[in-house]
């Protein structure tokens, strides 16, 4: 099989089973981070439509940052998005982890 890296989808499935194109990600210049986007930039990533390293410089996110929202959505889901909840769901994928 060959693999070629430059092909992409044209839509992938966004986080609330919408279909999502570059064109319906957030703008480059976005600084307010609310749920929903941080779900679309993980969901473009995961359905390959942008790769991580497109996204950090698209964004101007580090690494660590948009890693860590793939972990929240992860285990999560989209409510381990939220900044607020980021500590309470934390400690409980802790404890599950300890059993």
């Amino acid at each position: 099989m060959i693999e070629n890296q430059e092909i992409k989808p044209a839509q992938v499935v966004g986080p609330l089973g919408e279909p999502l194109t570059i064109a319906d990600l957030p703008n480059p210049g976005t600084t307010r981070w609310v749920v929903r986007r941080k779900a679309e930039v993980v969901a473009a990533v995961n359905g390959g439509l942008l790769t991580v390293d497109e996204v950090c410089d698209r964004y101007s996110l580090s690494l660590e940052e948009f890693a860590s929202w793939q972990r929240a959505v992860d285990r999560s889901g989209m409510p381990g998005l939220r900044v607020t909840r980021i500590q309470h769901y934390r400690d409980l994928y802790e404890r599950q982890q300890k059993y």
